[in-house]
């Protein structure tokens, strides 16, 4: 019999297969301080929460027989992962309950947007009775720019196609196979900026991504657009979105989420008439309190079972003597592929990871997904984990292909991470060094010798004298200070690259600038 404890208010019918299952018993006891949690999570197998309980350390190492906690939910915030993982805890989560409710609710922004209900109401309830004030648009043959087409990005274009509207679609991980068959257009984020009448984003909050649309982007965008976030405040620079609500470039905006919340009484959104706001609602309806409940309690019963089971952001259990030899190269796979993501950019449709040396003779998967959490972190950032990096890059329609070889060039081992996209391939190679620890050795034909640790700058330019003063004078001049360099070029006179260890990280005006050198062919800086 497994006993599992559920420490905040849950839904009943979330709940019932559990409370139905004969192998098992459910206690439900909320509002427990930290004290009385230690003291009864012993006695327990499972421990299911929200976000009310917080899984600190102290409660994981009191639960001696825990093997799983469950959170009703995505965030994790309020479990120690780090504890749980230590002690060979699985933490499962919640991410696909709340994926219709988010999207309906994202649609019903953009539709009250469309037609401006919410001022409507409040101004009839007040006696008014303003027709003429409240002209609206509609939403066929409008196009519809969706900046990320994951889980919600899709959900909403569906809704949206069934209103005629047209559709573009920018994410780093969207094919033109997968666009072709969801009956929607590809497009770069210029191109939804220029053409869309409505712009959606759900994308997540990330260096990437934070004031994404900004200045600029407004700027690109063509006058009277519409625009929605359901997704994270921050994504839209809020006072970059007020100039251009007053300036009349935007016609209106949407907000389910905002940079700070709360947001303050006097936030100057809230003085605008054009924009619609509601407190963070996007995942709160009866359904998907329901459906995270259900999702998390099944998964919880497959684990307790010993059934494979989905949806753990944590690390699995290894064998000791497996662990011993592989682990020290998760780091170096997970910056092998960190690397490669930032080389290789959008439209990712293969990873292909090559396992040289004394590699060939271990079990290579939990390598792999070190090398996938790397890659796909870069874009997903907390969404993804060791656990779940096979399942996120199926869902991409990622092909992943291990290989082995007996060629290491001389290394003891070598794993080389080759991203394959619709136009192009990057790869990367590195391997363990006795006394020097983990090193790049390769980036794409290009010989190098790097640790893989902190900002760089990587540089494709012609192989011509003075190139290196260059750049230099231009990172002089900004106050950015070189710690190391290396320099790979496969003929005199011909391609080349620079790998530029920097300080700090470069601002993109810096890169701008580099950029604007002559025989510069490419800049990317490489954050790891």
């Amino acid at each position: 019999m497994y006993r599992i404890l559920v420490t905040d208010p849950l839904s009943e019918y979330g709940l019932q297969k559990l409370l139905q299952a004969p192998d098992v018993e459910v206690v439900q006891k909320t509002g427990l301080s930290e004290e009385e949690l230690i003291a009864i999570i012993p006695d327990y197998d499972a421990l299911l929460v929200r976000s009310q309980t917080k899984v600190t350390a102290r409660v994981l190492e009191a639960g001696r027989k825990l093997k799983a906690v469950g959170r009703a939910g995505v965030g994790v915030d309020n479990i120690d992962l780090d504890a749980a993982t230590r002690l060979g805890i699985a933490v499962i989560n919640a991410p696909d309950g709340n994926t219709v409710t988010t999207s309906e609710h994202t649609f019903a922004m953009l539709m009250a947007l469309a037609r401006k209900i919410p001022q409507a109401y409040r101004s009839t309830i007040q006696g008014e009775w303003r027709r003429k004030d409240f002209v609206g648009v509609e939403l066929r043959d409008k196009t519809l720019g969706i900046i990320g087409f994951g889980r919600i990005g899709s959900e909403v274009a569906k809704r949206a196609k069934a209103f005629q509207m047209r559709i573009l679609a920018y994410d780093p991980f969207l094919t033109q196979e997968r666009a072709e068959k969801m009956g929607i257009t590809m497009a770069t984020l210029d191109e939804i900026y220029q053409q869309s009448d409505f712009i959606t984003v759900h994308t997540p909050l990330n260096k990437e991504t934070r004031h994404m649309i900004n200045r600029e982007a407004f700027e690109k965008m063509k006058p009277g657009v519409r625009i929605i976030n359901c997704a994270r405040g921050g994504i839209i620079d809020e006072k970059a979105l007020v100039e251009a609500i007053k300036s009349g470039k935007v016609a209106g905006a949407a907000l389910d989420v905002f940079e700070e919340e709360p947001p303050a009484k006097d936030n100057p959104l809230f003085q605008l008439e054009q924009v619609i706001v509601t407190p963070h609602l996007g995942a709160s309806t009866v359904e998907a309190q329901e459906n995270v409940a259900l999702d998390v309690s099944e998964e919880i019963l497959h684990l307790l079972r010993g059934e494979p089971f989905k949806n753990a952001v944590n690390l699995p259990s290894i064998p000791a003597e497996m662990m011993e030899k592989i682990s020290p190269y998760f780091d170096l796979c997970e910056k092998l592929g960190l690397f490669v993501a930032q080389m290789a950019g959008s439209g990712i449709k293969e990873v292909a990871i090559t396992y040289s040396g004394e590699l060939r003779d271990v079990q290579t998967d939990p390598l792999t997904r070190y090398v996938l959490k790397g890659i796909l972190s870069y874009y997903l950032t907390g969404e993804v984990n060791y656990v779940n990096a096979p399942h996120l890059a199926a869902k991409k329609d990622i092909h992943v292909l291990e290989q082995k070889s007996s060629q290491s060039r001389g290394f003891t081992s070598l794993i080389t991470v080759t991203l394959r996209t619709g136009e192009k391939e990057h790869s990367v190679a590195g391997t363990l060094l006795n006394g020097y620890g983990a090193r790049i050795i390769k980036i794409d034909q290009y010989s190098i010798d790097v640790e893989p640790q902190g900002h760089f700058l990587l540089i494709s330019h012609q192989d011509k004298p003075g190139m290196i003063g260059q750049v230099g004078k231009v990172l002089g001049d900004n106050d950015i200070n070189i710690a190391t360099m290396q320099v790979g070029r496969q003929s005199v006179g011909g391609n080349a690259i620079m790998l530029l260890s920097i300080d700090k990280e470069a601002e993109p005006a810096v890169l701008a600038q580099i950029q604007q050198l002559a025989d510069i062919r490419d800049v990317r800086e490489i954050d790891l």
